[in-house]
């Protein structure tokens, strides 16, 4: 479906430009590790966007077509072996690129407010790539604030909710758009775990980062595998286990929203 097409509505997908993040060794020194967008964490949420007649929209700093983190591409990691959906998350994104503008997302400043207001809601997914170029880009921070003000479904989870820190650089900002609002992200237990295999330091954590800002951090630890967070017109998760419950949320918000 070509974003032109509206049956449903409009939803803006937002993607990091960046294909590494970076890692702090032991001797001081910081080696860039390649990261994206984290394959599941994106196909799910859209499949159900998709299905359900949304037209999608991509988005990025600069409009730079979009890396796949590698390790989101791991038949026997990150699908436990399951070829079948990899090949179905793998022909959904071919699909996009010849139907969509995944491979040439809009840049941020070529967003107009009037433009925004025609999108229903926004989804934000993770990978470590939103680390090096979301949480500081003042035209992302102008987009949140559109959907924060408007009150329209915003989703994200893993390290997605990391843009959310963009509401601080907008032209004009208040602050931090989302103060006070209960969030769960990419923990920093499970940050402790990709140090470990890096054998290194990731010197930004997500959940730590907002939690500073003033958001309400809902740990990983009280929740079960997959179960997300929603706070008004947020819905969030910390990983890719939760992709698919996120995805029918953000979903079943966006219907509501559309009847209301």
């Amino acid at each position: 479906m070509s974003s032109s097409t509206t049956a449903a509505g409009k939803v803006l997908i937002i993607l990091s430009d960046a294909d590494s993040f970076p890692v702090k060794k032991k001797d001081g020194s910081i080696q860039q590790e390649e990261s994206g967008v984290f394959l599941q964490e994106l196909t799910k949420p859209l499949l159900r966007l998709l299905d359900s007649e949304y037209s999608v929209t991509f988005a990025s700093p600069q409009g730079k077509g979009p890396n796949i983190d590698p390790l989101s591409q791991s038949t026997f990691g990150a699908y436990l072996g399951n070829w079948f959906a990899k090949n179905r998350d793998e022909k959904l994104v071919d699909r996009m690129r010849q139907e969509n503008n995944f491979d040439s997302p809009r840049p941020f400043n070529t967003i107009s407010d009037e433009e925004l207001a025609t999108f229903a809601g926004v989804f934000i997914p993770g990978g470590h790539a939103p680390l090096s170029d979301l949480g500081d880009n003042p035209d992302l921070g102008r987009i949140l604030w559109h959907f924060h003000n408007a009150a329209k479904p915003t989703a994200s989870l893993c390290h997605g909710p990391f843009a959310f820190l963009s509401t601080k650089h907008a032209p004009g900002a208040p602050g931090f758009a989302y103060k006070g609002y209960q969030i769960t992200s990419w923990s920093d237990s499970e940050e402790s775990v990709i140090e470990t295999l890096k054998s290194g330091e990731v010197p930004t954590k997500v959940e730590s980062t907002l939690a500073a800002e003033g958001a309400e951090m809902i740990s990983t630890v009280s929740k079960k595998a997959g179960q997300i967070t929603v706070d008004r017109e947020i819905v969030s998760g910390a990983n890719p286990m939760a992709a698919a419950s996120l995805g029918d949320k953000f979903l079943e918000m966006l219907q509501a929203r559309g009847t209301s």
